[in-house]
């Protein structure tokens, strides 16, 4: 089946489409992107435009069809322990909780746009390694289905562990075998301590209850003003006064929030 090219009006109706989804706010000239990405699905439906494609996903008669669509448009990029002071902070403030005894109520940790699990992982290393035994619940969400399924399986490339202290590789990794060789796997036990569930952060959100930590990292550059302010204002709502606040090393939340105060770069904590 030949490539098939996209119009500006078809991809104007996908911008319109994953906003109206997501929130995501598309930019322009990003026609090769929407085109690569969907030109495998429009050849298995055996469609013969962008143009059909859209018509089905706006008829909304496959809710299947629309996840899948979600699933291809929206960007996942991620590895572990990115931004490594998120992480040293993380650690302070479970530290300090352990130590001024506040095991009444676990210490909980929501990675809010988790992809294919890197993040929420790396936190569940760190948060083994300060608390131990002492209670702790970890949450990460995802629009996609697609990297929520993955990052369930825990199963990556040897390459995404970079960034991983040696001593968590050995604790908490299982090197692949025979023909998975070049691969690792989260150990089970931990696996288990995660939480994954499918989240829309542009929706009203399920109830999460309240969290001492939150990851809200990279997600914002994606959005418009005022969905950034929509957004945060939901995530907020879940964080414990005096709770920590974590987003990406690029992002800001001035003119966003004034419910949170700065620390450092891209750490904020609630009043």
């Amino acid at each position: 089946m030949p490539m098939l090219s996209i119009t500006d009006s078809e991809f104007n109706q996908f911008r319109r489409f994953i906003f109206e989804a997501t929130g995501i706010s598309m930019a322009n000239g990003k026609q090769a992107l929407v085109s690569g990405r969907l030109a495998r699905r429009l050849a298995h439906l055996q469609l013969g435009s962008y143009g059909e494609y859209i018509e089905l996903l706006d008829s909304g008669a496959d809710a299947a069809e629309h996840q899948i669509a979600v699933d291809l448009l929206t960007t996942n990029e991620t590895y572990f322990f990115r931004e490594p002071r998120h992480f040293a902070a993380l650690r302070s403030s479970a530290q300090a909780w352990r130590e001024a005894g506040r095991c009444e109520a676990p210490f909980r940790v929501w990675s809010a746009a988790c992809s294919s699990g890197e993040e929420p992982y790396s936190i569940a290393m760190t948060l083994s390694d300060v608390l131990a035994e002492r209670p702790w619940e970890l949450v990460g969400s995802d629009i996609s289905s697609r990297v929520l399924a993955r990052a369930r399986s825990g199963h990556y490339q040897m390459e995404r562990l970079e960034r991983m202290p040696p001593e968590y590789l050995k604790r908490f990794c299982l090197k692949g075998q025979g023909p998975q060789t070049g691969t690792m796997l989260i150990e089970k036990a931990l696996r288990r301590r995660v939480q994954f569930m499918q989240v829309n952060l542009n929706q009203e959100l399920p109830p999460l209850g309240m969290f001492d930590v939150i990851f809200l990292r990279n997600v914002m550059i994606y959005f418009n003003l005022e969905t950034k302010r929509q957004v945060v204002a939901r995530i907020l709502s879940h964080l414990k006064p005096g709770g920590y606040l974590y987003v990406g090393h690029s992002e800001t939340l001035n003119e966003i929030s004034s419910a949170v105060k700065p620390l450092a770069p891209s750490i904020y904590r609630k009043a």
